[in-house]
């Protein structure tokens, strides 16, 4: 097992292993005990009652954070002609066909997210195996396949994150940075909370949500109260 270092365990002390906190109350140690010296990520970590190995238990999506992450990605556009000058117009970062297709089985990679159009996606597929395991490859299901770029491009730009589960049916999304005052992070934490619960398939049995953890990129988790799930009850 790997040692924490000094910081690490002076945050632990503040957080009971034991207890689970109101999100507010999450949201706040979490701040509390965030000490690196950059602008830490604030982590949600969601352990769902799904058997991933079923595909109707399988869950992928993406939602739209009202406050945004902290970062603007950067966006590349698979797109032809007037649906490629859309996607200029939209602020895409990186728009193109075959070249960057080229440009990407070369090892190219300065890009956060991948939109294409659905006429593009024979010659994108190609780049399956190279996008796939660094979940990149566009997905009609988190909206980056569509011939509405514009669209898509707002809503990357303006906080759209993704979310699917793992292996052991546990998703983990970012809802800010320990920068972000407390409301901002519990209105991102409850709308991402409310798309899950929403997105729950209806094959699941038993209890969806399990097991809800709030964390800073190096900071300890905070458990998270499951009986204080909405806006009112915080």
């Amino acid at each position: 097992m790997a040692k924490q270092g000094k910081k690490y365990l002076e945050a632990a002390k503040l957080v009971d292993k034991d207890a689970f906190y109101d999100p507010a109350e999450a949201v706040a140690l979490v701040k509390k005990t965030a000490k690196a010296k950059f602008d830490e990520t604030v982590e949600v970590a969601v352990r769902l009652g799904l058997d991933v190995k079923k595909a109707d238990q399988q869950l992928r999506g993406a939602v739209v954070l009202p406050h945004g992450t902290g970062k603007v990605p950067r966006v590349l556009v698979f797109a032809k002609g007037e649906k490629a000058k859309e996607a200029e117009a939209a602020g895409a970062d990186y728009v193109g066909d075959d070249d960057l297709i080229n440009k990407i089985n070369q090892g190219w990679f300065d890009f956060d997210v991948v939109v294409a159009t659905p006429d593009m996606m024979a010659s994108v597929g190609k780049l399956g195996r190279v996008l796939g395991p660094k979940g990149l490859m566009p997905n009609p299901k988190t909206g980056t396949v569509t011939f509405d770029v514009k669209k898509a491009v707002d809503e990357i730009k303006s906080g759209k994150i993704e979310y699917r589960t793992d292996k052991a049916g546990n998703i983990h999304a970012p809802i800010g940075k320990v920068s972000f005052d407390e409301g901002k992070l519990l209105d991102n934490f409850f709308v991402l909370i409310d798309t899950l619960q929403k997105a729950k398939p209806a094959a699941a049995k038993g209890q969806y949500i399990r097991n809800i953890t709030v964390s800073s990129t190096m900071g300890p988790g905070v458990k998270v109260n499951l009986a204080k799930l909405t806006p009112e009850a915080k």
